[in-house]
């Protein structure tokens, strides 16, 4: 049964030195046809890069992390936002609830007074 339960390919856990669980590994995205590793599209970004008069060249490897560094903020401010929602007991995010998360998290300092 034990042999089973090891080549099920579910994953596990594995204890560390003291005994303690270590830290699941992020694991590598697969190649699913159809999957994308990036939401936005790169094309548009990669436009948005070659906007900028110092940007000479710009490789499709810093495109792609470019493209996803956009992502992970989008995501971090609209959760921030999303709880300065949730604490005024609404769902839908107002423009006052980027404000606040803008306010409140000193990572987004550098945005103070942008959403004018």
């Amino acid at each position: 049964m034990a042999a089973a339960a090891a080549g099920s390919g579910t994953p596990r856990e594995e204890e560390g030195a003291g005994g303690e669980a270590a830290t699941p590994q992020p694991q590598a995205p697969t190649s699913a046809p159809g999957a994308r590793l990036s939401r936005l599209p790169l094309a548009r970004v990669k436009a948005l890069v070659k906007a900028d008069p110092d940007v000479t060249l710009a490789g499709q490897e810093a495109i792609f992390i470019l493209a996803r560094a956009a992502e992970l903020f989008v995501e971090t401010i609209a959760k921030d936002a999303y709880c300065c929602a949730q604490q005024g007991k609404r769902k839908t995010l107002q423009r006052r609830d980027l404000d606040n998360a803008i306010e409140a998290v000193d990572e987004f300092a550098f945005l103070e007074g942008t959403l004018d």
